[in-house]
């Protein structure tokens, strides 16, 4: 067998691997659906509206281009420009010309976009406390923060290796 067959044998999850995985994804699959359920029931909003607005809820003047903002919501940006269509049609957002660069127009939350926001996230928080961090300990909530750091920190090395491959 050769060498290069033999490297890429020994880099496939063994079953222990794999079951972590599965638990995982299909927990965290759950977890999205059940409070992206809950959050559009209980406000209108789904969980794309609820990340849209965090964003510009956190951003300098509750306004943000749309590079950064796909960026922070970890999105391409035909599907927020999408979105951000849908969104501005709510009254949620609106998209105003840069004060500073003429070439794109800045992405802006709204008072009534503030308001649903505002609305919905004390029972939105209030879920994610009663789903994910009541079933967890101390302890293996840090343990989850550090694992998911970790992955955060291995998946943007990739993208930052992949970018400087390409371009």
């Amino acid at each position: 067998m050769p060498a290069s067959e033999r490297a890429q044998r020994r880099r496939s999850p063994d079953p222990a691997q794999l079951r972590a995985w599965r638990a995982y994804i299909e927990t965290a699959q759950v977890v999205r659906s059940t409070i992206g359920s809950q959050l559009l029931a209980d406000s209108g909003l789904s969980n794309g509206d609820y990340a849209v607005l965090l964003a510009l809820s956190e951003a300098p003047g509750h306004r943000l281009r749309s590079t950064p903002l796909a960026r922070a919501i970890h999105w391409e940006r035909s599907r927020l420009s999408h979105h951000l269509g849908r969104m501005e049609r709510r009254e949620l957002i609106s998209r105003e010309g840069s004060a500073t660069d003429n070439r794109g127009a800045e992405i802006v939350l709204t008072p009534s976009g503030t308001t649903a926001f505002r609305r919905a996230t004390v029972p939105h928080l209030r879920l994610v406390q009663e789903l994910f961090v009541d079933a967890l300990s101390a302890e293996q909530l840090a343990a989850l923060e550090d694992a998911s750091r970790a992955l955060g920190r291995h998946l943007q090395e990739r993208l930052d290796g992949t970018a400087g491959e390409s371009g």
